[in-house]
């Protein structure tokens, strides 16, 4: 089976490789994680590292079930080191019992280039990450980008028809092979069993929930608003109203579990004028539209205009932004895009089209009322050019598929 490079990841990777910190790979699961551990330690043994310095470990295997004890786990790792270098990966590393002890104890050792990873944002919370401060690089993997879902198919397919199936059936690499093979029937299965994983493993066992029905249904409201500001309040009024009577505080909690599970992304606002992030009214996005479509199934209304803004925000941070909600005055640009490595900052609005001139209008109107001299990008699925007055506008897929 093909694996799909995963450049931008890879390349951090190998950055890093030999440094004094702890590399921390994060992201849903099934979103290949694993197979960029695996993609890594073979460009480690092409570069001449022998593959008895390379220590692998996976937690979901059954053999290894013994090594979820930590000191089962220590004593395993030291007994396995080599002379020289040797490069550890732990995979899943979450489901080892005071995982903690065991990373710092490796992280001392000079001998030790330290790579774990991890399902969910859990880990990366209390004393674990007080551990972690200033020790450790982030890498967080996201399922597919276009660009990547793209390389899986050869090259003589449509553009606009892959872009559709993108849309629909969402970037997980398993989703990918599918696809491929033409079992589109298996899908929906699949996903449901990823969600459902999730759900019952990341979220509800981990956090001692009990009304899972709550939890769904704060998920479902979630999946239907991508791109819409929302609260709390907002969410439990909603759900009442429909006789499921929920508290301010448990949609709260709710929302922070499903963050933490990494199915959604919360969104600040973002004042453009104060340069201030309000802190209420935020906007979540969903990591991959193929669950949304799953989990909405009939009543899943085909938002092309919040499912474009929601390929674009991941794509924003696959490409290392810090990304927020512009506002100013009483309007609005869908993205501040900053990036963290060039500080560039550049504003983004996301349509359909803009063929109409009501609509052009409408969505440059935000970008007018900006006075600072910072890039401003219009992205769309028409092929004409509707650039003017400094706004640069440009084809979504080919946005998607720049390097």
């Amino acid at each position: 089976m093909q694996k799909i490079k995963r450049q931008r990841e890879l390349d951090i990777l190998r950055e890093a490789k030999n440094t004094n910190l702890i590399k921390v790979i994060t992201g849903i699961r099934r979103s290949g994680k694993s197979t960029l551990l695996e993609l890594f330690q073979n460009e480690l043994i092409k570069s001449g590292i022998s593959k008895r310095n390379i220590v692998s470990i996976n937690f979901e295997d059954l053999d290894t079930e013994e090594l979820t004890n930590y000191k089962n786990l220590h004593q395993h790792i030291l007994k396995n080191l080599q002379k020289g270098m040797n490069y550890v990966f732990l995979d899943e590393i979450q489901m080892v019992s005071n995982f903690e002890k065991v990373v710092d104890s490796l992280y001392i050792r000079k001998n030790v280039d330290l790579y774990i990873t991890g399902s969910n944002a859990f880990f990366m919370s209390g004393e674990f990450a007080t551990l972690l401060t200033g020790r450790y690089v982030e890498i967080q993997v996201y399922p597919f980008s276009f660009a990547e879902f793209v390389s899986a198919f050869p090259l003589n397919e449509r553009l606009d028809e892959l872009f559709e199936s993108y849309l629909i059936y969402g970037g997980f690499p398993e989703v990918v092979n599918l696809l491929k093979e033409n079992k589109k029937k298996l899908i929906i299965d699949y996903l449901l069993g990823v969600y459902n994983t999730i759900l019952n493993k990341d979220i509800a066992a981990r956090f001692n929930m009990t009304n899972i029905s709550t939890l769904l249904g704060i998920a479902k409201y979630l999946f239907d608003n991508i791109g819409n500001i929302t609260s709390p309040k907002k969410i439990a009024d909603f759900l009442s109203s429909n006789n499921n009577k929920t508290s301010y505080n448990t949609v709260t909690k709710y929302l922070n579990a499903l963050s933490v599970g990494l199915i959604f992304y919360s969104v600040n606002r973002e004042n453009i004028k104060g340069k201030q992030i309000l802190q209420t009214l935020q906007k979540y996005y969903a990591v991959d539209m193929g669950l949304r479509r799953v989990i909405l199934s009939s009543d899943a209304g085909f938002d092309i205009g919040h499912i474009l803004e929601n390929v674009v925000y991941f794509e924003l941070l696959r490409r290392r932004n810090i990304v927020t909600i512009g506002k100013i005055d009483n309007a609005e640009v869908d993205f501040i895009a900053k990036n963290i490595d060039t500080n560039e900052k550049i504003y983004y609005q996301v349509a359909y089209s803009v063929k109409d001139l009501k609509t052009f209008s409408r969505e440059i109107s935000s970008f007018n009322k900006i006075s600072d001299h910072y890039s401003k990008v219009l992205l769309t699925t028409d092929n004409y050019n509707f650039s003017e007055n400094g706004i640069k506008h440009i084809n979504i897929i080919n946005w998607l598929l720049e390097r």
